[in-house]
């Protein structure tokens, strides 16, 4: 090899922001004249560099260049010891490539930049602001916060007091101003303050300058201005419209009552008030009468609007018909279980049967199934006419309104029909031996035009 390269010294300091050179010794062996180019390597390459850029050499002859180191003061080069090589190509015999290794530490420095926002901050009850603190150094940093209040009326508070900040980051604080005392009405008074951010700084560093910001915070009172204005202005208006009421409206309502009663006015209240209190036992006599003449029961029916009937029991089969005119109707109402075991054919009971002379006008079904038992329900109507077909397991309680009422005829029939396919389980109770399922229904028993023969023959 023709080529001898090699630093004076392997290990450097280089300090961000300034500029530091290393010799490097480089030796021509060789027999020819030989020119040298020089290449840096490693992390320190974006900022360091060789002067000359190239060097020629005859035989035998020796120069030193030097390497120049020139970390920026910034974030972007880490505080720390970095690797770096000096690759020395000779231009005829590139393979004869000599690379002497050295190492570079770059010392750490703090610096830091911090911003309040906002500048200033109003409220009635407290304000409210963020410091943001910059780490321009190349090491991480810890900041500490402190405050300095203009006056001892407001007191002021951090949400953390000390900040870490890695290099080339930013952190927030939260600052918060309370005042002493409540301002209820008032002008609105300014308390003057100051936020110090101060980094620590290791050993052997110089020490940070704090930075202070100067801030503000107007207390303004809880009790705007503009209401006593609004509440005085809301009396006033308040008063007008009463006495604007005394003196134009209720005079007129007044006036606008006496002229509604007018004769006319006066004799159709009387006639309602003497049809009220009409003694009613004078209707009996004509209805009581239907036993021996049809026609006339009907007559006495009509002028009454229909007298109220007594509510028939399940089955009852008797006639309903022969002491009230015709058209004469009352609610009705009746109850019937059914049990039913598992197996075998349907179990079937009756819950009203309508007498002669009437027919009933079926509007609310409600139908229960307490057990949870499994199964099919049929509630049916006159001859056998299904009104509602379940599914035992698809329900509990369930009711059943209608506003066209299903009318059963005379000596019909409201039955329900139980076919149980499997008993269910009460809660908290032993299981059953059969199915067990409940109808109601409601309605009004209206007594045909020829009830009153039918009743009596």
């Amino acid at each position: 090899m023709s080529l001898t390269a090699s630093l004076d010294d392997s290990s450097v300091i280089a300090a961000p922001g300034e500029e530091t050179a290393v010799p490097l010794r480089i030796l021509n062996s060789g027999s020819t004249v030989e020119e040298y180019r020089f290449e840096v390597v490693g992390a320190c390459a974006a900022w360091s560099t060789v002067e000359p850029a190239a060097l020629s050499l005859y035989p035998g002859d020796s120069r030193t260049v030097s390497l120049v180191l020139r970390p920026p003061r910034d974030s972007t080069v880490p505080a720390g010891e970095t690797p770096f090589g000096v690759r020395v190509v000779p231009t005829s015999e590139q393979g004869d490539t000599v690379v002497p290794e050295g190492r570079v530490t770059v010392p750490p420095f703090t610096e830091t930049t911090a911003e309040l926002v906002p500048r200033g901050s109003n409220g009635a009850w407290r304000g409210s602001h963020q410091i943001a603190v910059d780490n321009r150094g190349n090491a991480p940093a810890t900041v500490r916060l402190e405050t300095r209040s203009g006056t001892d009326r407001a007191r002021i508070s951090f949400g953390s007091d000390t900040l870490r900040i890695e290099p080339g980051r930013a952190a927030f604080g939260k600052v918060r101003i309370r005042p002493a005392k409540r301002l209820w009405r008032g002008t609105p008074v300014a308390h003057p303050f100051q936020v110090v951010a101060t980094a620590e700084v290791t050993k052997g560093q110089d020490p940070a300058a704090p930075v202070v910001l100067d801030g503000s915070y107007q207390q303004d009172p809880i009790l705007p201005r503009w209401l006593p204005r609004a509440l005085i202005t809301a009396a006033v208006l308040l008063i007008a419209l009463v006495g604007l009421w005394y003196a134009l409206l209720r005079p007129a309502v007044k006036s606008a009552a006496r002229e509604a009663i007018t004769p006319e006015a006066v004799r159709s209240a009387a006639a309602a008030d003497r049809s009220r209190t009409q003694d009613p036992d004078q209707d009996t006599p004509a209805g009581t009468g239907s036993g021996a003449d049809g026609s006339s029961s009907g007559a006495g029916s009509g002028a009454n609007g229909g007298a109220a009937q007594p509510s028939l029991s399940p089955g009852d089969g008797t006639s309903a018909g022969t002491s009230d005119g015709a058209g004469a109707a009352a609610p009705t109402s009746a109850q019937v279980q059914v049990r039913d075991a598992v197996g075998g054919g349907a179990s079937t009971s009756t819950a009203l049967q309508v007498p002669a002379g009437h027919t009933f006008q079926l509007t609310d079904i409600v139908v229960q199934n307490p057990q949870g038992d499994a199964g099919t329900l049929v509630v049916s109507s006159g001859r056998d006419t299904p009104v509602l077909r379940l599914a035992l397991e698809n329900f509990r309680d369930s009711d059943y309104h209608f506003v066209t009422p299903i009318l059963v005829p005379a000596r019909g029939k409201v039955t329900m029909t139980v076919n149980c396919r499997k008993v269910g389980k009460p809660v908290n109770a032993p299981t059953p031996s059969r199915c067990a399922e409940s109808l109601f229904l409601g309605g009004t028993m209206r007594t045909n035009a020829t009830g009153a023969s039918d009743g009596t023959n």
